[in-house]
């Protein structure tokens, strides 16, 4: 027991001396984790740092920079010297994390979605921020720039036909020697007028090759549409082009976006392609393209972003945030960009366990602020899920089937089984290979695929001498 005391006492004696010593002549330098602590007392509030950020780190003035009665402050005083940020978690405790450009907290989105609702509030205002924003996103992705897509015919696989649809696989040269792969789903017969829809595919793994994809295209393809899927840039079959790391490459997203636009292209000129009826959906990364095509292109009619509409996160792939686009306006973030979608329909995916939490109290009424704008409160929707997690799993499915018959004008009975339920079991789920455009060893890749980074950078006129590294 005695020992015991004489700790304490020593502790005590050791921290009474710390604090003595911590003057002006070391201008009031401490380890930044003791300021920490004393923040927690003065706010009452928890602040974990589970992955050891702050472990060594000191601060000059660091509890000057307190700032009394403003948690958010304080905090930011103290962490930013270090590249660190911090985030408010659900049960209202606080962790650190290190600064990433496209991740903010919760509070910081709401903030942002605050500031934006007082720069517009009627149409004629809303416009104007628009086509600000749509100016600047194509400026930034660098479509201004990019080459005319080349006069050479897709490259396109036997139709395999299946129960009530049919499938052929496509290489289109969008820019010279630069190929995008996917499969095209069609209605068969095909023997009347269509809509199109657009899959973009996102970072999921199997790619668009994995059952959740096949299920969704066929289904639509079954109900009346004309449905591509492709790959995305150094993914799937674009990997014979481009080595994995290039997806890291912020061309990714430009050439992402020209795939979509270019696959519209050539699919409005195919038999009994409806262009005024096109609709664009894909989860994840392909949830951000589906933003982007729809902000974009003025021929989207429908858009249904899966699992990725968030004012605080806008994409931790280059191919998503790497162009700088949420920079545009001043600052704008993907609840913007997805309201850029206003008046069209447009269905809102989002789950309780990613990103997406907090949709139906934040994103989704600031989105449907701007339709009321318009007078068109009801085109705008929010599928959520709360006890599920980031995916295209069937319950976010069988929200989208509905959606995109009713404003797309599919036949959703064509999917329905005898008991009157949607049902995806008569659809083909194939291998791999069967969905391949160049074949199972690359023998149909053209002759003039590039495969060379720096020359398509220098398709955009962005070279300037300079070697563009890969990513990783």
């Amino acid at each position: 027991m005695k020992i015991k005391h004489i700790y304490i006492a020593i502790s005590f004696f050791a921290l009474t001396i710390s604090n003595a010593q911590i003057t002006s002549d070391e201008n009031f330098r401490k380890p930044v984790w003791e300021t920490i602590k004393k923040i927690e007392k003065a706010f009452h509030v928890t602040i974990n740092d589970d992955r050891g950020l702050l472990k060594g780190k000191e601060l000059d003035y660091a509890d000057w920079r307190i700032e009394p009665g403003n948690l958010a402050i304080s905090l930011t005083n103290i962490l930013a010297p270090f590249e660190l940020m911090y985030f408010k978690q659900p049960d209202g405790t606080y962790i650190i994390r290190k600064y990433e450009n496209h991740k903010v907290s919760v509070d910081k989105g709401k903030e942002r979605l605050d500031y934006l609702t007082t720069l517009y509030s009627n149409v004629t205002e809303w416009e104007a921020r628009k086509k600000e924003l749509k100016a600047c996103m194509i400026t930034s992705f660098g479509l201004d720039k990019a080459p005319p897509m080349p006069k050479s015919k897709p490259i396109l696989t036997p139709k395999r036909i299946y129960k009530d649809y049919s499938i052929e696989n496509i290489g289109l040269e969008i820019l010279p020697g630069v190929y995008v792969t996917g499969s095209i789903y069609r209605p068969y017969p095909f023997n009347k007028k269509a809509p199109i829809i657009l899959t973009p595919d996102g970072h999921f793994g199997d790619g668009r090759y994995r059952k959740d994809e096949q299920y969704r295209c066929a289904m639509m393809a079954k109900m009346g549409a004309i449905v591509v899927s492709y790959d995305l840039f150094a993914w799937g079959e674009s990997l014979l082009q481009f080595p994995e790391e290039t997806h890291r490459n912020s061309i990714a997203s430009t050439v992402q976006v020209l795939s979509g636009i270019r696959l519209l292209d050539y699919l409005a000129t195919t038999k009994n392609a409806d262009v005024s009826r096109v609709g664009v959906t894909g989860g994840s990364g392909g949830g951000s393209h589906t933003m982007f095509l729809a902000a974009l292109d003025d021929r989207i009619t429908v858009s249904a972003p899966v699992v990725m509409v968030s004012s605080h996160f806008s994409g931790g792939c280059p191919c998503e945030s790497g162009r700088g686009i949420h920079l545009c306006g001043n600052g704008t973030n993907n609840a913007e960009i997805s309201a850029m979608m206003a008046p069209k329909p447009q269905l809102i995916v989002s789950d309780g366990k990613d990103w997406t939490l907090a949709v139906p109290e934040l994103e989704f009424p600031f989105i449907q602020r701007t339709y009321v704008l318009y007078g068109k409160k009801d085109l705008v929707e929010n599928a959520h899920f709360a006890k599920e997690g980031h995916d295209f799993g069937i319950s976010k499915r069988m929200a989208l089937y509905p959606f995109m018959a009713k404003y797309l004008g599919l036949d959703l009975n064509k999917v329905k089984n005898a008991k009157g339920e949607i049902d995806e079991s008569t659809c083909v789920i194939e291998p791999y290979d069967k969905l391949y455009v160049f074949g199972n060893k690359a023998e149909n890749l053209p002759k003039n695929a590039l495969k060379d980074i720096n020359k398509l950078y220098e398709m955009f006129e962005e070279k300037n001498n300079k070697i563009y590294e890969v990513k990783k």
